[in-house]
């Protein structure tokens, strides 16, 4: 079975790389940025290169989508890589093209805040798309990479999926209904990813998920066949959101970046300001023959717990990720 991870930002290691490939997993989207600028998106293109080097039996560059199967050919696993905002290219479009050659084959528009193209789910206000957004938006359609909505706002999504001329992502994140934390997503955005021929990604994080750390592994698969119903399951994967063996100083960057002299706590709060505790069901890559044997208990067809572990995101690479044109 062909399995993808649509978003990880783990303190990636070889032990992490063998467990991946322990694990089943076949390709993962790993986080390449959050608040970093270009010089510094450079260099963790190198941190990687060098990961490439060292790691060559167990890991894999993916540039294409045919790459994955490279890598699962190969017995590795393929990385390809994503932006969690667009700090990359800072104020230049041009610097689009540049990423994507460079391997960047997704980019979500803002991380939480409002960023030079759009607006964030922490923020009270959504003006929407701005003018840079639409020019960025239209850019990355030439060029082949994809859109990511994950932690943006209700109305900058919805105007993104409409102004893109191809499929948007919503990488990692849940149902606001199954449980309403900020970063989820309403019924109206769901409906209108799936009628675009997009895709969601389901977050194993327990601050999006009902119960967080007890959330049961049923309890997390009747969520996705709810989502199902709704969305239809070729529109469904994972995105486990998975940040195995980081320490709290990435967890503080992540929430504040440079732009906040007073801690923000994200989706915690002062009294429970770290890393949630991981679930029983899933405490590290070893742990996706859990996904696929509570899928099958809740009554899923193969075929259709095929697309959901990987086959819709190799769908979706290769429907949003062309040549660049």
């Amino acid at each position: 079975m062909l399995t993808i991870d649509g978003l990880q930002y783990s303190n990636w290691s070889r032990e992490i790389f063998e467990q991946m490939r322990e694990g089943g997993v076949n390709a993962v989207h790993a986080t390449l940025v959050y608040h970093e600028n270009t010089r510094e998106t450079l260099s963790r293109f190198g941190d990687w290169h060098r990961r490439f080097e060292q790691h060559a039996d167990l890991i894999m560059p993916v540039y294409e989508p045919a790459d994955i199967e490279r890598a699962r050919d190969s017995n590795r696993v393929g990385v390809f890589f994503g932006a969690q905002n667009c700090s990359p290219i800072e104020d230049d479009i041009d610097m689009v093209a540049v990423m994507r050659r460079l391997g960047l084959l997704i980019m979500q528009l803002t991380y939480n805040n409002q960023s030079l193209l759009a607006t964030g789910c922490y923020e009270a206000n959504d003006p929407g798309i701005t003018r840079f957004g639409r020019q960025v938006i239209e850019e990355m359609n030439r060029v082949g990479m994809i859109i990511d909505m994950s932690h943006s706002s209700e109305r900058s999504t919805l105007e993104a999926i409409e102004l893109s001329r191809r499929p948007v992502i919503i990488s990692h994140a849940n149902p606001a209904s199954f449980h309403p934390a900020k970063r989820n997503k309403s019924d109206e955005v769901l409906k209108a990813l799936a009628d675009s021929g997009g895709l969601l990604g389901f977050s194993v994080y327990p601050f999006h998920l009902k119960d967080g750390p007890d959330c049961t592994l049923e309890s997390f698969c009747n969520m996705v066949a709810d989502t199902a119903e709704l969305m239809g399951v070729d529109h469904i994967g994972i995105g486990t959101d998975l940040c195995q063996g980081q320490p709290q100083s990435v967890l503080d960057w992540m929430r504040n970046g440079r732009w906040s002299k007073e801690m923000d706590f994200g989706e915690g709060n002062k009294s429970n300001a770290g890393w949630p505790a991981p679930l029983e069901w899933f405490r590290d890559n070893r742990d996706f023959p859990n996904l696929i044997s509570g899928l099958r208990q809740k009554g899923f067809a193969v075929t259709d717990i095929e697309k959901i572990m990987g086959r819709n995101w190799l769908h979706q690479l290769t429907q949003g990720t062309p040549a660049e044109s």
